[in-house]
């Protein structure tokens, strides 16, 4: 190779050489301007190494911050959720109750409308039995008098029944015999059924009894059926110079009749 060749193969590797650099400060260039800035750590972070450590540290701080306040969530969440299932079986044992009351109210409605059925159709059981005595008493009485035929011990037998049957009526039932005759007319408690005036009397009054009226206890049972007097109006003598007058007028109307006659 000569001279020449050799001068113009080392100019060539030397452009090589440098196309090369600049190509590669060119790739460093621009690699640097599309990474950031750093900034520029400050003079206190770099002379106190304890700030520094807190600063590397608060990322560590704020996760363990973030787990607690997860755990607390989930307790809250349990704790709800153990208020809910208190709530379920509290509702649950109330209605249970209120279903057994129910059932309790409702047997005993059943009960006390029974228990008043019977007693209404059982409630003059006593009375009833009372008046199965006094029935034997009125066989005995018919039976004696088959046997003797005796008309004033038969009398006085029924006399006794029924004497015994009203003492009984009103010693425990409070039933009371009305006593009208020779009393005064109360319409609360008496009928009339006929009336006639008399001068003997000064109020309405009663002078016959045709049937007997009852009271039970305070109330009347039955009205007494009564004959009821009157007092008659009182004849006063104005009225009798009047009759005398019309008896004198009608006379000579009649002797004039007879003269025409005549």
């Amino acid at each position: 190779m000569s001279v020449s060749s050799l001068i113009q193969h080392r100019h060539t590797t030397q452009d090589e050489r440098d196309a090369r650099v600049k190509k590669t400060e060119k790739e460093v260039k621009v690699n640097n301007d599309k990474q950031p800035e750093s900034a520029p750590l400050s003079t206190d972070e770099n002379d106190d190494p304890k700030k520094s450590n807190q600063n590397m540290g608060s990322p560590q701080k704020s996760s363990e911050e973030a787990v607690e306040q997860a755990e607390e969530q989930a307790e809250q969440i349990q704790d709800l959720y153990a208020q809910i299932d208190a709530l379920k079986a509290e509702n649950s044992e109330l209605k249970n109750q209120y279903l057994r009351k129910q059932a309790d109210f409702e047997n005993f409605r059943k009960r006390m409308q029974r228990e008043k059925q019977e007693s209404i159709k059982y409630a003059n059981s006593n009375l009833l039995q009372d008046l199965v005595t006094i029935i034997d008493d009125f066989e005995r009485a018919i039976r004696s008098s088959e046997e003797s035929r005796d008309f004033e011990s038969f009398h006085s037998g029924i006399k006794m029944i029924e004497h015994q049957f009203v003492n009984m009526l009103e010693r425990k039932y409070g039933l009371t015999r009305m006593e009208s005759e020779g009393k005064e007319f109360n319409p609360q408690q008496h009928e009339a059924i006929n009336m006639e005036e008399t001068p003997e009397v000064d109020v309405q009054t009663v002078v016959e009894d045709y049937q007997k009226g009852y009271l039970l206890n305070d109330r009347v049972l039955r009205h007494a059926k009564v004959k009821v007097a009157i007092p008659a109006p009182e004849k006063t003598d104005e009225s009798r110079p009047d009759d005398k007058e019309d008896t004198e007028i009608a006379e000579p109307q009649t002797e004039k009749e007879n003269h025409q006659a005549d």
